[in-house]
């Protein structure tokens, strides 16, 4: 399953982690994805959004 919200398109990010000493090293934030059964038009459909889109009121459920 892709990591990527169907309503905003927000996705994985990648960086460093850097410690104290400014060593680096590679590191991945995820996006929280939740499957919600959405009201997409008059049709019920699983989508997966992040919880923003959720908060935000982007998406109701049905």
């Amino acid at each position: 399953m892709a990591r990527r919200c169907d309503i905003c398109g927000k996705g994985t990010v990648a960086g460093h982690s850097i410690s104290h000493a400014h060593n680096k090293t590679k590191r991945v934030w995820k996006p929280n994805i939740v499957k919600v059964k959405a009201k997409i038009g008059e049709t019920r459909k699983t989508v997966r959004v992040c919880t923003s889109c959720l908060r935000s009121g982007k998406v109701v459920k049905a």
